[in-house]
């Protein structure tokens, strides 16, 4: 399957079971990731979307035969305009940077320049417009980045603190934790 046949396949309604069957095919098609980023950018929202939620399917089932593709996924990031795709790219990132990822992701993470990642969480996290699940996703990356980078931790804890002044019971529930683990 090449790009145009993944954007046909996806412009239709997608439910859990298709997405997980085209991951399938995309793994087993050794699909270039490359193009699958891409398509997160489409100018339909929709078939962006559609392909983020695969996108996350392929690396949340096997982080580690995606590792090569961190530093272009992380590039992709930075530069998403659709709300939905925000969502799949937190998550991502928000496992990928777990402390139970695999050994080949954490040594690649190492190698790449993430500040800009860094940036981009912390700038959903303060965004008044962006869904809580990003934000709670964004939370959890940036609290599994802590001790990477020294800034993390202060203003991490300032953003929990105060996202749960008024926060929603997801918000109340993570925060609390993470604010444990932060000290």
């Amino acid at each position: 399957m090449d790009q145009n046949k993944l954007v046909k396949q996806i412009s239709a309604t997608l439910g859990k079971l298709k997405v997980i069957e085209l991951s399938r095919i995309l793994r087993d098609q050794q699909f270039n990731l490359r193009d699958l980023i891409d398509i997160t950018h489409y100018q339909d929202e929709a078939i962006a979307f559609r392909a983020a939620w695969i996108l996350e399917n392929l690396f949340l089932q096997q982080p580690e035969v995606y590792a090569s593709y961190l530093e272009y996924l992380f590039n992709a990031l930075t530069d998403i305009k659709w709300p939905p795709v925000k969502r799949h790219y937190a998550k991502i990132v928000m496992h990928i940077t777990s402390p139970k990822a695999p050994k080949i992701i954490k040594d690649q993470l190492k190698q790449i320049h993430i500040e800009p990642v860094i940036e981009q969480l912390f700038e959903w996290l303060i965004d008044p417009k962006i869904k809580i699940a990003v934000k709670v996703f964004s939370a959890e990356a940036l609290f599994n980045l802590r001790n990477q980078h020294d800034l993390i931790k202060d203003e991490l804890r300032n953003q929990i603190e105060f996202l749960m002044r008024d926060g929603s019971a997801a918000i109340q529930t993570r925060g609390k934790k993470l604010l444990k683990g932060l000290g």
